[in-house]
């Protein structure tokens, strides 16, 4: 069984994991998710336990307890889906333009014409219009409406 392991304090390592969840049986596998560029903890991580029955002790009796200084939250782990939210322009506009994803080259503005980014398009992005910014405006000429 896979269990979740959120809100940890950074310090925590699988050693530490492995250690607290062995109380309620054999632990398979141990991992925390560590960001990519600091390499720091991401303050979650995944335990597989070897039976579903000690995968449930150890989420009854782990979930709300203190593990170095912080509550863990200690759960069934859910299946990972194939689609990231967002897709290919990261959640900002769906990448519509420029660096700002539709949001007219990120300055966005109100939109009035001549305004740095906003108006027509502007610099870098089909978008600009009211609400600019990321993931404002999305497509259309922008301008005055």
């Amino acid at each position: 069984m896979k269990i979740y392991v959120g809100n940890m304090s950074y310090d925590v390592q699988e050693d530490d994991l492995r250690q607290a969840f062995s109380t309620f049986g054999q632990v398979d596998s141990v991992s925390i998710i560590m960001d990519k560029f600091s390499g720091k903890s991401k303050g979650f991580g995944f335990v597989e336990m070897s039976t579903k029955e000690a995968g449930q002790a150890a989420i009854d009796g782990l979930n709300g307890k203190e593990l170095k200084g912080r509550t863990v939250t200690v759960n069934e782990a859910k299946p990972q889906t194939k689609t990231r939210e967002g897709g290919p322009g990261g959640g900002r506009g769906g990448g519509k333009g420029g660096f700002g994803g539709g949001g007219g080259g990120g300055r966005g503005g109100q939109g009035n014409k001549g305004s740095f980014s906003g108006g027509r398009g502007g610099a870098g992005g089909a978008g600009g219009g009211k609400g600019g910014g990321f993931g404002g405006g999305g497509r259309g000429r922008g301008g005055d409406r």
